[in-house]
């Protein structure tokens, strides 16, 4: 938090905005963002954007009126400026949630404070993530001391985490060098909402997850991101809870994600790892605070063991093939009325019970008694709720990992409960984002959100001009998406590109498996050429993107969370190649329920749905290619589809406006002349 805010109480005798009247918003806003305006005397570069201005009027206007708007905002828009501005003016205490902890480590760390030295605000921020991005020290204290536990790599890694502990301010596990986010480790070193001790728990008083709950509640402006927002919604666990009610205006940047990441929060979740996780807890407790009064070896070894066959019997054929990388989804048809997977249910179900009877008999032992038998019932309770059907409207399958499975049931979107949570109370509403639909009334997005009745919408187009930084080749003759050369096709295309250029692309992929298989086709032609081929998965996300731009040749191979989020400004991008056109899997269960849901109502799944969403990811990866005024390069859809007449059209027209360069000589042509920065047109 920031420390030189000063204490509520001495408002009054500050220039606080909330002194001016309401009416007066949109004026004052317009005057931040003016020629004689703060942003202007402190940037001597600062430029006037009339769409960033449209936006800050309309935020404002949202704000005066408690309204819902709806915001989509080209590249190049400036819309973190567009709300931000408004949202501080006004002196409304304000929620802005994101849908990545780099953009909330953005806003807060670099955005929020530039804006309240410009605007000379006496702003109090805070940062509020989940459980899991913050060190437990009453966990790491229990992983150092079964060291005998662990391999000697663990010590030594647990040993570091311990040293860094001692001088962290906040616990963000974001600030621990050299730990990857798929570490194992993570699961030693913080807390979740079952195994957490609260008020019991001894470090209690330095606890950072409540520390950081403190400082949201004291704040003018908190910075959340939407897994934290619908995880509270679900399990009133995150501190949204008590901290939501006082807000004045919530503001969601990157809402076309905001759909998605509510479907994964608002339903029941039932995974192999918090089995595992359960029984090794379990036997660390028994023997440590009650051993010989339970056969607590033989009560985890059966939990595990449960654990583990249920995972195999859920998997079926791919129990011994699983995803590389990524994860599954698995139809719930094509196991639920198996025998051994009801079998598998039934286990685990008895297994947790008997954990949970054990631990009632130790109960007033240790304070870890009872929040573990409160997570053995949950557990024998979750797994009795899928051994039963699914309710109507909901959807269920099952997702495999490369080391753990999950159940799943879900609803089919969100509807209902942003719809809750708009009744709730009176305040103001923004949703924004680069993509949010290509209707001028944003239906991709209001309907799945359930704010088709209420919102008002505001679409900007990018102020870029693609017409002279960009162009766009797609190839005519190229073997078709889902055909087996197809992924050697776009190696030796995305090859070509990036020999020209000297490295500075992208390539990004609709699945997992093209990746590999694309990376594969591409060590040798960039070895020889001596461009770094870097692949997703082989380093953590970060470090690839440090490399990317540390400036060697260097070529890019990424899947879905490469397509959105990524920044690279300048020469360092100037290629990106887009395998083929990312329709939604027809095979995804979520899919295929969706896809039922709208065919039920007369309605076109494929025009409603499949092209209205491949519309929304092609656009968010195209957009990783001009990011500034500057900026020049080459986008090329490996996808002769999107030149056919019908929704090629469609899904045309939802890129931005780049001229078609149809000849792959004449696109290579253009890419050499982007290294020759005193010839190229841009």
């Amino acid at each position: 938090m920031d420390a030189d805010r000063p204490d509520p109480a001495e408002r009054d005798a500050l220039p606080w905005p909330d002194a001016a009247p309401p009416e007066d918003l949109v004026q004052a806003v317009a005057r931040c963002f003016g020629p004689e305006g703060p942003l202007a005397a402190q940037d001597p570069s600062y430029l006037e954007r009339s769409g960033q201005q449209q936006m800050a009027a309309a935020v404002a206007e949202a704000i005066t009126d408690q309204a819902v708007l709806v915001v989509e905002a080209g590249t190049g828009i400036g819309k973190t400026f567009a709300y931000l501005v408004p949202a501080l003016l006004s002196g409304r205490r304000t929620l802005v949630s994101t849908a990545t902890k780099s953009l909330q480590d953005q806003l807060y760390r670099r955005d929020l404070p530039a804006l309240r030295d410009t605007l000379g605000l006496p702003l109090r921020t805070a940062l509020l993530k989940g459980r899991g991005s913050y060190l437990c020290q009453h966990r790491l204290i229990l992983a150092r001391g079964e060291d005998s536990m662990a391999d000697a790599a663990t010590q030594r890694a647990l040993a570091r985490i311990e040293t860094w502990a001692q001088g962290t301010p906040n616990g963000d596990l974001a600030g621990l060098p050299g730990l990857d986010e798929r570490s194992p480790l993570l699961p030693l070193i913080t807390s979740t909402r079952e195994n957490c001790l609260g008020s019991d728990c001894p470090q209690f008083r330095e606890c950072h997850v409540m520390q950081a709950r403190r400082e949201a509640m004291a704040a003018d402006l908190v910075v959340v991101n939407h897994h934290l927002f619908f995880a509270d919604l679900s399990l009133r666990d995150t501190g949204m809870a008590e901290l939501l009610p006082s807000v004045e205006l919530a503001i969601f940047d990157e809402a076309h994600q905001l759909a998605e990441a509510g479907v994964g929060f608002l339903g029941r979740n039932l995974g192999s790892a918090q089995a595992l996780d359960l029984a090794r807890d379990l036997l660390a407790a028994g023997l440590r605070e009650a051993r010989g009064l339970q056969p607590w070896a033989e009560l985890a070894g059966r939990l595990d063991r449960a654990a583990r066959d249920l995972r195999l019997v859920a998997a079926g054929p791919l129990a011994h093939r699983p995803p590389r990388g990524g994860s599954l989804k698995l139809r719930w048809e094509d196991r639920a009325e198996a025998p051994d997977f009801v079998e598998g249910l039934a286990a685990l179900a008895a297994a947790a019970t008997a954990v949970q009877a054990a631990l009632d008999t130790v109960s007033e032992l240790a304070p870890d008694f009872p929040k573990l038998a409160d997570r053995a019932q949950a557990l024998s309770q979750a797994a009795r709720a899928f051994g039963q059907p699914a309710e109507t409207g909901r959807v269920r399958w099952i997702e495999l990992g490369s080391l753990a499975m999950r159940l799943v049931d879900s609803p089919l979107d969100v509807r209902e409960a942003m719809q809750g949570q708009l009744d709730a109370a009176p305040r103001a509403w923004v949703f924004t984002s680069a993509t949010l639909g290509a209707e001028a009334r944003l239906q991709w997005f209001t309907e799945r959100t359930g704010l088709d009745d209420r919102a008002r919408t505001l679409k900007l187009d990018s102020p870029f001009d693609y017409r002279q930084q960009a162009r766009l080749h797609v190839p005519a003759r190229f073997p078709r998406p889902n055909s087996p050369e197809h992924p050697t096709a776009v190696a030796a295309l995305a090859a070509r590109c990036a020999l020209r250029l000297g490295g500075r692309s992208f390539v990004l992929t609709t699945t997992l498996r093209a990746l590999q298989r694309i990376a594969e086709d591409l060590e040798a032609p960039l070895a020889d050429a001596g461009i770094a081929l870097l692949v997703q998965g082989r380093l953590p996300k970060r470090q690839l993107l440090e490399r990317f731009v540390a400036g060697e040749p260097a070529l890019l191979v990424g899947s879905a969370s490469f397509w959105e989020g990524i920044d690279v400004p300048g020469e360092a991008l100037q290629c990106v190649v887009i395998d083929k056109l990312p329709f939604p899997p027809p095979s995804d269960p979520l899919v295929e329920a969706r896809s039922r849901q709208l065919e039920a109502a007369g309605r076109s799944p494929f025009k409603d749905y499949f092209v209205a969403e491949a519309a929304v990811a092609l656009k968010q990866g195209a957009g990783r290619l001009i990011r500034r005024e500057s900026d020049c390069g080459l986008l090329v859809v490996a996808d002769p589809r999107l030149a056919a007449p019908g929704y090629g059209r469609q899904l045309l027209s939802a890129l931005p406006p780049m001229p078609r360069l149809d000849d792959l000589d004449e696109a290579l042509d253009w890419l050499v002349d982007l290294t020759r920065p005193a010839t190229r047109a841009c």
